[in-house]
């Protein structure tokens, strides 16, 4: 690990051993702690490493300190210890690691005008695309996976040029890419930037000016940065039912790639864009929500650049006041490509589909107990070797805080 993670998680040790105390003052600091423990079984680490076993253990530890300064000024962090492999893609890699990452590091001002109320926040945040990366906590996610856009990888390069399929109608024959595995549409992680919230009745929106693509993610340091715009807002039907949109754009083709690009272009002429719907309902026992996504990145030398389109349904069913099952059913579509001067088209990926269900246990209001199992489907994954039989204990601490005025 880098010496500024070793910073970090000494800092975090600092605001946690703070003594306990009431927040309901103007002022003061509250640290939730979440710890979870989990096991996998699955052979996806065999691709990797074909002599790697089929079990690996795992550790999650989520630390979210707040520091309420005034009425308006706040700051908030989400700070993430894991073993790897720990979620279900980490199995993709026989790699047994520490990751220490700050999902959200910001400073927040919140304020009122007339009916509205309105958020601005400064630092390391979530991205504004998509419902899911605020709702992926594993005690707020029902399942031990997440949805296929915020985890697969598409077989697209940002440090390399790929090479367009020649006259082949097969998913992903012919088609192929330098550098990295290829980039992940939506990451889970942070960006640095600022965002603007405001929420007014039954209305809520939200826009982000970030460093770099929630498709290819840079550190504030990076020698890759881009300005970046996300929006997203949603409208409350009627009580338990919001239905909202979100959308992203800009370059997200690292610098080193325009040695490759033709005389007067840079990696500003190759945008990534996102566009994507999402819903949440809830009555009763039940609860659901879903997204549809859509990704388009154009690319040097192609006519028709690589495109996917990414859906999930949720649902959840509360069995007892203790136990509920879920069920996740989520669905991969790669669009055709055609090189420059091609005529024929190709598909440059093969098409993905998942099924992930699970059932929950709450022994106390403090824990919660997992178990699931996912399939994972296309023509490129052979019989079970993807599929996942996993546990999770998620644990949550009683909130440490100090109030000082």
């Amino acid at each position: 690990m880098s010496a500024c993670k070793y910073l970090a998680g000494l800092s975090l040790l600092a605001v946690i051993s703070l003594p306990a105390a009431a927040q309901d003052a103007e002022a003061g600091i509250a640290v939730p702690i979440t710890i979870t423990g989990d096991l996998l079984y699955t052979h996806r680490m065999q691709g990797d490493n074909p002599s790697a076993g089929p079990v690996a253990g795992g550790f999650h530890l989520a630390l979210s300190p707040s520091l309420r300064l005034s009425a308006h000024w706040f700051a908030y962090a989400s700070i993430q210890v894991r073993s790897t492999p720990f979620y279900y893609y980490d199995a993709f890699e026989d790699d047994h690691d520490i990751d220490i990452e700050a999902i959200q590091a910001f400073l927040g001002y919140t304020t009122t005008y007339k009916s509205a109320t309105i958020l601005v926040k400064a630092g390391q945040l979530a991205t504004a695309f998509g419902a899911f990366p605020l709702h992926y906590d594993d005690a707020d996610n029902p399942l031990l996976d997440q949805p296929l856009s915020y985890v697969t990888y598409v077989n697209v390069s940002p440090d390399q040029l790929c090479t367009a399929p020649q006259n082949s109608s097969s998913a992903s024959a012919g088609y192929t890419c330098g550098g990295s595995y290829g980039l992940t549409p939506i990451t889970l992680y942070g960006l640095p930037g600022i965002e603007i919230d405001i929420s007014d009745h039954k209305l809520d929106g939200r826009f982000q000016v970030t460093n770099s693509s929630p498709a290819n993610p840079h550190e504030l340091l990076s020698g890759n940065q881009y300005a970046q715009w996300t929006a997203g807002g949603g409208y409350t039907v009627i009580q338990g039912l919001r239905i909202g949109a979100s959308a992203f754009r800009g370059p997200y083709l690292d610098r080193g790639v325009t040695v490759w690009l033709a005389p007067g272009q840079s990696a500003r002429d190759f945008p990534a864009t996102g566009a994507g719907l999402d819903v949440q309902w809830a009555r009763g026992r039940w609860s659901t929500s879903g997204e549809w996504q859509w990704f388009r990145f154009d690319y040097p030398g192609f006519r028709i650049s690589p495109s996917t389109s990414i859906g999930y349904a949720e649902v959840k069913a509360a069995l007892t006041p203790r136990i509920y099952a879920a069920l996740r059913v989520g669905d991969q579509q790669n669009g055709q490509v055609a090189a420059v001067g091609q005529s024929s088209t190709s598909g440059f990926e093969a098409n993905l589909q998942s099924y992930e269900f699970a059932l929950g246990y709450r022994p106390n209001r403090r824990q919660l107990l997992k178990v699931g199992y996912e399939w994972l489907r296309g023509s490129e994954v052979p019989g079970t070797r993807d599929n996942v039989l996993g546990v999770e204990l998620v644990t949550s601490i009683q909130p440490l805080s100090k109030a000082w005025r």
